[in-house]
């Protein structure tokens, strides 16, 4: 489904239903908005891990404007703030009143965008393998240890420079698969519509990756939060997950990090589902 959303129209997908039956009446059950990672990914990489929380939740689905099968809109409105505004934008457009979000890697930044900028739309924030700013140096030192000098190299080379093409090609073959402990799952990663063009100017010598930090603006957020992270993630290290934690007002993030686990729940899936039902369901 499509949906016009700030000039655009963005793709949606919609998994359990909002009522069920229950007894003499119908039960309304909380709203989970997933946004997804890349950038120039789509919704496809949630699934099929966040269907089983379609048991207790309506999940919403929502691919990025220049993302999936979403509008590509003007690359100018490629930015966080715009991708955050997004979501308010899609929330009012159907009238989604303080759902639970869900971002995860890129899509938690967006997560943050959104929770910063409008701290009284969220019930409850999951950010999943992100963090508030990126740091290429310290992604370096973890594949390094994890993979050796030329991985670390070549994740340096792609983390700090244009975007390139064939340094970003380099980085997929060796260094994509540092991502998880176990084997990285690619035939998942190809069920994604790819969008490149999205990634390298995000990636790009002056975007938003090298530039993003909400370190600042994470105290605005005003509801219970979960900061879920691998302990071996390699492209954001677990001390950046921990640094966003702190950074969250007291008494309101939860940082659980997942021992032997890298980027996502592909390493020790149990753990990570278990973890997010029980802050999402929780009373």
């Amino acid at each position: 489904m499509r949906i016009a959303v700030n000039g655009v129209h963005l793709y949606f997908d919609v998994e359990g239903a909002g009522l069920v039956p229950d007894g003499s009446v119908m039960r309304e059950r909380p709203t989970l908005v997933l946004l997804h990672g890349g950038p120039g990914a789509d919704h496809a990489t949630y699934r099929p891990f966040m269907s089983q929380f379609a048991d207790r939740a309506q999940l919403i689905y929502l691919d990025h404007r220049g993302n999936g099968r979403s509008d590509e809109g003007i690359r100018d409105e490629w930015t966080l703030a715009q991708w955050g505004a997004d979501v308010a934008g899609f929330l009012d457009a159907l009238d989604i009143r303080k759902p639970m979000v869900l971002g995860a890697s890129f899509g938690g930044f967006v997560a943050q965008a959104f929770a910063t900028a409008y701290p009284d739309r969220v019930s409850k924030l999951a950010l999943v393998s992100t963090a508030a700013r990126s740091d290429a140096q310290l992604a370096a030192q973890t594949f390094t240890r994890l993979g050796g000098a030329e991985i670390g190299e070549i994740a340096y080379k792609h983390l700090t420079q244009t975007g390139d093409a064939n340094t970003e090609a380099d980085y997929m073959r060796r260094c994509l698969p540092f991502y998880a402990v176990g084997e990285f799952d690619l035939v998942a990663l190809g069920r994604s519509i790819d969008r490149p063009e999205v990634r390298r100017h995000f990636f790009r010598r002056g975007g938003e990756w090298h530039t993003l930090d909400f370190r600042g603006a994470l105290a605005r957020i005003a509801c219970p939060t979960l900061v879920l992270h691998g302990a071996r993630d390699p492209v954001l290290p677990v001390e950046l997950a921990q640094e966003l934690c702190a950074a969250i007002q007291p008494g309101l993030a939860h940082l659980h990090v997942v021992e032997n686990a890298g980027h996502g729940w592909g390493d020790r899936p149990e753990e990570w589902s278990h973890a997010l039902r029980e802050f999402l369901f929780a009373p």
